[in-house]
């Protein structure tokens, strides 16, 4: 009498069948990381912008201030006036836009730890769902595979 082989290719369809694979949840995650990375690229692109609106207003400024230096002085003393003038304008823009630039930082900062910690909350909800709907579908595969190996 020959031994009969068993089908192992029907066994592991059966098999992956009774573990149906849910892609919603690697979605709802993808979805989750999708928008904090719109979120995150909206905070860096107005932090740009504001940057780029300061270090215009300070080379303006600047230039402005240098057009007061360049001009003819009837006075030598004239000159060394114009200078000073001009590197006290330019210490008091300088801590001006520094703490533009500072203020900038430390909104990107608190935004950035504001979507972290929203985008944390997300994951941590959808990681739940997923671990309850597959714990629900286990237990329901479970149930299906012992009545019918009961039966």
């Amino acid at each position: 009498m020959a031994a009969k082989t068993q089908d192992f290719t029907a066994m592991m369809k059966d098999m992956m069948g009774a573990f149906p694979v849910d892609t919603t949840s690697m979605e709802d995650a993808f979805k989750t990381s999708a928008t904090l990375n719109e979120k995150l690229s909206a905070v860096a692109l107005d932090a740009a912008g504001k940057s780029a609106e300061i270090s215009t207003a300070w080379t303006q400024g600047t230039l402005a201030k240098l057009s007061d230096i360049t001009k003819a002085k009837s006075e030598p003393a004239d000159y060394a006036k114009a200078m000073t003038d001009f590197a006290s304008a330019q210490a008091e823009m300088t801590a001006e836009h520094m703490a533009a630039f500072a203020e900038i930082a430390k909104k990107v900062q608190m935004d950035t730890v504001e979507l972290m910690m929203a985008a944390g909350k997300d994951f941590s909800d959808d990681a739940t769902a997923a671990v309850k709907k597959a714990t629900a579908d286990a237990t329901a595969t479970a149930k299906k595979a012992t009545t019918a190996a009961a039966k």
